[in-house]
């Protein structure tokens, strides 16, 4: 048990405020008082220890810079020893930096100098929400509707679960990294359905998806007569998400200019509709995702590095299921209910076999997919090797898993197979051949040569 779970639970909300300028204090006091808090103010380090140790407090805010020490001291002390408290930093206006470092330490979100008294409303609100329901957090997570559909008890699974309980304690933006089908979208679902924020809306955006001449409308919102066809004020995905989650999905298709308004909306929480000549504050939280590899983005001069450190705070890596195949089996029988119902078709040893070694280039959306089809094309009651049709890919993958020799011919049979698919396909013409494999003409015939391919 925790020091702050020793103490009695003070009827009052009380916030600690940590700042050496008094005048900060002072203001940051009388905002709390006006909303209904009970607030103990500290100008050091030290102070802020004997009030953390006295008293029970439902959040702290504190300045980064402190006479004896940083605010970083203060937000690693409270993560290891007063778990229960949401804390936030004051950061220096343009100081960015220290903002995404306060964030990977574990504090629960930041507000820039000079603090805007409706963000630092929006926060405590915040904070005061994830306070009160922060022992149900990891309850809720496993009770719940989308939770249910995060199938599986393998490492990779458990390892995700627990992140995301970690997540929903942050307001910090997080990347949710890996593969088309792996369930980023699910995942930063689940963020926001435990979070503090919960209330609020989540708003997915597939960012490959609107055309460029329109994205800055799109995100942020016009004013009537900004552009020919603004008839009236309209509102962007960023007004739409206030109070809740605006997920960006596929963050790497975002154009280069448009990721450096993105950039500034992140970095000071305000954005300017098209036609309008002031900014206006947004109160939303950041998750993004994208299958691309983004630090390959940001090294090939894609993707602007600075937007990828203010997106990337934590990251959350989703498996494949090629590492959690002993998943497959609980996900074919879920999925397969949820199809059918009670009448479920059997799927024949075979056909199990033979999933079991598919390689999933699509993950559980594949699986998803083929046993749709496979339901839809199989007669009676039973589901065959055939029902399911398996991609060329598949069938190499169970023929290599059930095949003599080394890892090496094993590989070379994938491989030819793989090219002479692809050769089939585009009537032998290698350039085309090539693209659709992935590779470079030079490449690809270097790979016919090697291994021997008739040319056709």
């Amino acid at each position: 048990m925790s020091k702050q779970e020793r103490r009695g639970r003070d009827e009052s909300v009380r916030v600690l405020v940590v700042d050496d300028e008094a005048d900060i204090r002072e203001l940051l006091d009388l905002t709390l008082v006006r909303m209904g808090l009970t607030t103990d103010c500290a100008g050091s380090v030290a102070e802020a220890r004997s009030c953390l140790e006295r008293e029970r407090y439902a959040l702290c805010l504190t300045d980064m810079r402190l006479p004896d020490g940083d605010g970083l001291e203060i937000v690693r002390l409270i993560g290891s020893e007063y778990g229960q408290t949401p804390v936030a930093v004051i950061t220096a206006f343009g100081s960015a930096d220290n903002a995404v470092a306060a964030l990977k330490a574990g504090a629960f979100d930041y507000l820039s100098k000079p603090v805007a008294l409706e963000s630092l409303r929006a926060l405590i609100k915040s904070a005061l929400n994830l306070s009160g329901a922060v022992g149900g957090v990891r309850g809720a997570l496993e009770g719940s509707e989308a939770a249910r559909q995060f199938i599986g008890d393998s490492p990779a699974v458990t390892a995700v679960r627990e992140m995301i309980v970690k997540l929903a304690r942050s307001q910090a933006p997080v990347y949710v990294s890996g593969e088309s089908g792996t369930g980023k979208e699910l995942a930063a679902r689940l963020i926001h359905s435990q979070s503090a924020r919960r209330t609020g809306p989540f708003v997915p955006v597939n960012c490959g998806a609107i055309p460029e001449s329109l994205m800055e409308s799109e995100f942020f919102g016009y004013r009537k007569g900004a552009f020919t066809g603004a008839d009236a004020d309209r509102d962007g995905f960023f007004q739409v998400a206030a109070g809740g989650t605006l997920f960006l999905d596929e963050v790497a298709d975002l154009p280069l200019s448009m990721q450096v308004k993105l950039l500034r909306a992140i970095q000071e929480k305000k954005v300017r509709k098209v036609g309008s000549a002031i900014e206006e504050s947004v109160d939303v939280r950041i998750i993004s995702a994208t299958h691309h590899k983004l630090q390959e983005r940001v090294d090939a001069g894609m993707f602007r590095r600075d937007l990828y450190y203010r997106l990337n705070v934590i990251e959350l890596k989703m498996p494949t299921l090629r590492e959690r195949p002993e998943d497959i089996s609980q996900l074919i029988d879920t999925i397969m209910k949820r199809l059918c119902g009670t009448s479920v078709p059997v799927l024949t040893q075979d056909a199990r076999d033979a999933l079991a070694a598919y390689s999933y280039p699509g993950n559980v959306r594949e699986l998803e997919n083929i046993l749709e089809r496979a339901v839809a094309l199989c007669s009676g009651e039973r589901i065959s090797v055939a029902d399911l049709q398996l991609s060329a890919f598949g069938e190499v993958d169970v023929a290599i898993a059930g095949a003599s020799g080394g890892l090496d011919e094993s590989l070379d049979r994938f491989e030819r197979q793989l090219i002479l698919d692809a050769l089939a396909k585009t009537g032998f013409n290698r350039t085309a051949a090539a693209r659709l494999l992935g590779v470079t003409f030079r490449s690809l015939r270097y790979r016919i040569e090697r291994l021997g391919i008739d040319h056709g």
